[in-house]
This record gives structure tokens, C-alpha cells and sequence, in this order.
């Protein structure tokens, strides 16, 4: 780790296919080396290899591209990134082993919008952090509306996917995300059943965050308590 974030500014430099390869190669090594990954609901995944399919899943650390990269290969799935990731030198090149969508984060982006669209029309599937940014407090926090018009225009089941662990594996680091180091960690990841967005309700004051709500509760039904944060059932 330390190696390529030294050599980062140069990696990033070399030919699109020398740095895919530098960035599997690192992203296996710390899967293996310090994640000990338990999968539930795995055959769910198998089930949606072919069909249009937007996955969801809380948000804790930057390795959960990895680990739900790892978990998803056979799904053809595109991830939905934030800029930043691209913008620093040590996480673009892990980015690059992904097929990704750039978003311009707080803002509505038309074009990522219509470039997901075009994925789930052809039969593949998307990764979204409905949360729009990691946890700080390691527990879910607000989910953010941006999906809920992807999902409408795409009628596409949605799956949600509980992420615990992995804020521990890579701990967040609050000055730069290319100094954060890993750590050994019990990574758990559940996979949930597919759904369809609920339909707004036309007497709410604000019918897609509602809509998002009852996502992201998706997502809390699969997390042990002290994850589920502002989704916390039955508190």
C-alpha cells in the first residue's frame, strides 16, 4: 500500500491497461491479506446475473468499492463514484479496476443520470451510495434522494446490500483519503431481496425523501443494531 501511494502520481501516468493490472493486484492483496469476508445471501446475486439491476448499500469506508467489486464480478455492474475518488492520485487507481460512473456530488447530474440509465437498459447493473459520502460515525445517516429518479425511469429492482466491518478494515482518515492505511478486519456483507421503489405518496410533504426512507430501511433490516444509525429499528 505504501509502495503505490508513493508511486501513485507516476502509476497514474502509464498506459489505462498497466494500471487496471497494478490496481488488481493491489486490491487482492489487501482483500486477502487483511479482510476476513463472510457473505450472506450470495444466492440472490446469482439470481440477477442478466437482469437490470440497481444495488444499494451503506456507506463506511473506501474499500467498500473493493470488497462489493469482488462480491458483484459476475454482475456486470457499474459503480456510481463521487469526483474526489478520481481527483486523488491513490484512490483513482484502485477507481480504474472498476467500470464507473463519474457524479458531481449535491448537484443534479444529467448526464452520470442518462449514462446509468443506458447501463440498466441493456440488462446490467449499477452500485449506488444512496448516503452520497461515507459514515463518519460508522452507523447509516441520512440516504439522499439522487437514485429515486434513476430507479423511476429505469423501473429496475433494487437490492440492497448491508455493509459491516469495512469501516474498520479502512479506517476513515479526515485529512486525506490517500494516507488511509488497512487494518485486519471481520468484513460481513449481506445481500437483501429485490424491490420496487415504493409509489410517491401524493399527501407527503416530501414524497421522494420518503421514497428513500423506505430504501434505506431496506438496507437497515440486514445491519446489526449498531449500524442502522438514523434507520434504527425499533430504537
Amino acid at each position: 500500500m505504501k509502495i503505490i501511494r508513493v508511486l501513485a502520481p507516476v502509476i497514474n501516468i502509464l498506459p489505462e491497461g498497466v494500471i487496471r493490472f497494478i490496481g488488481h493486484l493491489a486490491s487482492d492483496y489487501i482483500l486477502t491479506r487483511y479482510a476476513k469476508l463472510e457473505v450472506e445471501g450470495a444466492e440472490g446475486l446469482t439470481e440477477r446475473i442478466g437482469k437490470p439491476t440497481i444495488f444499494i448499500a451503506n456507506h463506511l469506508s473506501n474499500v467498500d468499492g473493493i470488497v462489493l467489486n469482488k462480491i458483484l464480478e459476475k454482475n456486470n455492474v457499474t459503480f456510481i463514484a463521487g469526483k474526489k475518488l478520481k481527483e486523488n492520485p491513490f484512490t483513482s487507481v484502485f477507481l480504474k479496476i472498476v467500470k464507473h460512473i463519474i457524479i458531481n456530488p449535491n448537484s443534479a447530474d444529467r448526464n452520470a443520470l442518462k449514462k446509468a440509465v443506458a447501463v440498466l437498459n441493456r440488462g446490467e447493473s449499477i452500485l449506488i451510495f444512496p448516503e452520497g459520502t461515507r459514515s463518519r460515525t460508522g452507523s447509516m445517516i441520512r440516504g439522499k434522494k439522487g437514485f429515486v429518479l434513476l430507479a423511476r425511469l429505469s423501473k429496475a429492482d433494487i437490492v440492497p446490500i448491508a455493509l459491516e466491518g469495512t469501516e474498520q478494515m479502512l479506517p476513515i482518515n479526515p485529512n486525506d483519503m490517500g494516507l488511509e492505511t488497512p487494518k485486519h478486519a471481520n468484513v460481513r456483507v449481506k445481500v437483501g431481496q429485490p424491490f420496487q421503489l415504493e409509489p410517491k405518496n401524493p399527501d407527503s410533504e416530501d414524497p421522494d425523501q420518503e421514497c428513500v426512507d423506505a430504501a434505506m430501511r431496506k438496507i437497515s433490516q440486514l445491519l446489526s443494531p449498531q449500524y442502522q444509525g438514523v434507520y434504527r429499528i425499533n430504537p
